[in-house]
């Protein structure tokens, strides 16, 4: 067990963190299954287990949406654990030996989102289209790093998009995104042309592309960051889960890290599984997972709109501007 000392933050500073009491509180919810779990006992539990001595007992097809954020093939520590680098056809082989497991776990009707970098992105395509129909590859950008000397800065990663037949949900209404118009054309009687003008500015509801760049990579000032080195960003996961997924529907992650996935589908109004093999990130997880009973905002999501990034902030600053001057 990982206990970590509770250091005194600076005053802006958001991460989440579990002290030692709150760790041992949260160890008691954790799932340590021995045999095949029914779907009822793996609905809304974090299992901490190896995901290797953990994936038979899975129930089958009871999966909707599988969302998969691997180790990529680098050397990274992740707490107490850590990842080597291996060559690529160890890699596939390695992706395949979990991969090819989890089919049977989905449904007919299941859509899988796998994400990788530059590196590891081919090796997940090779896998994945044996078992899955290849639908698409978002693209999105990652806006952290300070760059290199002898190369270009990476600040991108893949998210392949499959599904597990022809049959499939995709909800485009749930992920429109609103813009800011550059250009506010106006229909021949004055009228704005497909946008609207409004207090905050002159914004366009739009059909959302494969290429993200309104999302934030969680840091140390935002609600949502944890320790976790290698978190995916809130509104990300609420993309995926909106687009691929109804209202009580299960979504399963097999890399669970601190928790994002299951956390935002609580806050979306879906089910949720996942597997962690580290005990801490999992207590991180049930303690975002008990924020989320009381707290189901997700930053740049609002009004059942995907805003731009860093353009609702904004915009709530300019309504909080006019409702000091009234």
């Amino acid at each position: 067990m990982k206990h970590v000392s509770m250091k005194i933050k600076a005053p802006r500073n958001r991460t989440i963190s579990i002290s030692p009491d709150e760790q041992n509180k949260f160890i008691k919810s954790l799932l340590h299954p021995n045999s095949i779990l029914t779907k009822e006992q793996a609905q809304n539990k974090i299992i901490n287990e190896d995901i290797f001595e953990t994936i038979d007992f899975l129930p089958d097809h009871f999966i909707d949406l599988l969302f998969v954020d691997p180790p990529y093939n680098l050397n990274k520590k992740f707490n107490d654990t850590s990842f080597k680098e291996m060559d690529e056809v160890q890699y596939e082989n390695w992706i395949d030996s979990w991969l090819g497991k989890l089919v049977v776990k989905l449904k007919a009707d299941a859509s899988i989102y796998i994400c990788g970098d530059w590196r590891s992105s081919l090796a997940i395509l090779n896998v994945a289209k044996k078992y899955f129909k290849v639908r698409n590859r978002i693209t999105w950008e990652r806006e952290k790093g300070r760059g290199a000397k002898y190369n270009w800065k990476n600040c991108s990663e893949d998210i392949w998009f499959f599904t597990a037949s022809d049959k499939f949900i995709f909800n485009i209404e749930d992920v429109k995104i609103k813009r800011r118009v550059i250009a506010p054309y106006k229909n021949t009687n004055g009228e704005p042309k497909d946008w609207n003008d409004v207090e905050e500015g002159r914004y366009r509801v739009t059909y959302p592309s494969n290429i993200w760049t309104d999302i934030t990579v969680p840091f140390w000032s935002m609600p949502e960051n944890t320790e976790h080195p290698t978190q995916k960003p809130e509104k990300l996961l609420a993309k995926i889960i909106l687009a691929s997924s109804n209202p009580g529907d299960l979504v399963f992650d097999p890399f669970l890290g601190s928790g994002t996935t299951a956390v935002v589908a609580k806050k979306l109004g879906r089910n949720y599984s996942g597997i962690e093999m580290d005990e801490y990130y999992c207590c991180l997880a049930e303690k975002r997972l008990n924020e989320a009973n009381y707290n189901k905002t997700i930053q740049g999501y609002e009004n059942e709109v995907f805003w731009e990034r860093n353009s609702l902030n904004e915009r709530k600053s300019i309504t909080k501007a006019s409702e000091k001057k009234i």
